[in-house]
């Protein structure tokens, strides 16, 4: 991503991540957001088709820490799966270790929307009472499920339709042949990758939780705001929670 559009792109996220936005503000520029953020990612794609060296297959690897590391893990594989990343998650300490793997366009691509939903999830939990006798925990990490759930799901909608926005069907052979060379760039490191198991959780934020994510800015043109960066999740009673 050039400089100008970096630069651009952090500009436009940091106004979600203001504590002040309401959720009217935010819903009105969502749609719009996450349609720049999936054309770049298609127009890099076909520069790619005709000249890889413009952007190669790489990985890089993002430590996440307590508290919610868990939750915080599956946020960042909510984004990077329908951005055609693979991620492999790895215990280290408190935390998680996750190994990115994807197209370098790719790679930056969800390193700057995992930053900013980090802040904005930050900003909604704060915002959002636990119910009365429910364990502040529990019903954090069923929001934090909830809220990844659904911006997954937007980010894969705002995906397919700047593919079809294209109208040729070389664009979706050349974004499965895409998603096939990093699935192959995986088995290649972890040979041996075993599914996680499927994670249940108890609390009754995940309502809560979908409909910040249906609030989230995913990358509004209109937004102008700071640099982002990287939060705490939780309160003071947060800390044995992973």
């Amino acid at each position: 991503m050039s400089e100008a559009m970096l630069s651009k792109v952090r500009k436009l996220l940091a106004q979600a991540e203001d504590a002040a936005c309401t959720p009217a503000e935010s819903a009105a520029f969502t749609a719009k957001a996450t349609e720049l953020i999936a054309r770049y990612g298609v127009d890099r794609a076909l520069l790619a088709a005709r000249d890889p060296t413009t952007d190669p297959v790489g990985d890089r690897v993002v430590d996440v820490v307590a508290p919610y590391a868990r939750d915080k893990a599956g946020l960042l594989a909510a984004v990077a799966d329908p951005l055609r990343c693979r991620c492999v998650r790895r215990p280290a300490g408190q935390g998680f270790t996750l190994h990115l793997f994807g197209f370098a366009s790719d790679l930056e691509r969800v390193d700057l929307l995992f930053t900013s939903l980090l802040v904005q999830a930050a900003h909604g939990l704060a915002g959002t009472v636990v119910p009365p006798g429910e364990h502040p925990a529990a019903f954090r990490r069923s929001w934090l499920a909830g809220f990844a759930r659904v911006v997954s799901e937007r980010l894969r909608a705002a995906e397919a339709g700047a593919a079809a926005d294209r109208g040729t069907p070389s664009v979706a052979l050349v974004l499965a042949d895409r998603s096939d060379r990093v699935a192959r760039r995986v088995t290649e490191v972890y040979p041996r990758l075993r599914s996680a198991p499927v994670r249940r959780l108890a609390g009754s934020g995940f309502g809560a939780g979908a409909m910040a994510g249906h609030r989230a800015n995913l990358g509004d043109p209109d937004a102008v705001g700071g640099p982002t960066r990287r939060p705490h999740l939780g309160g003071p009673d947060a800390g044995a929670a992973r």
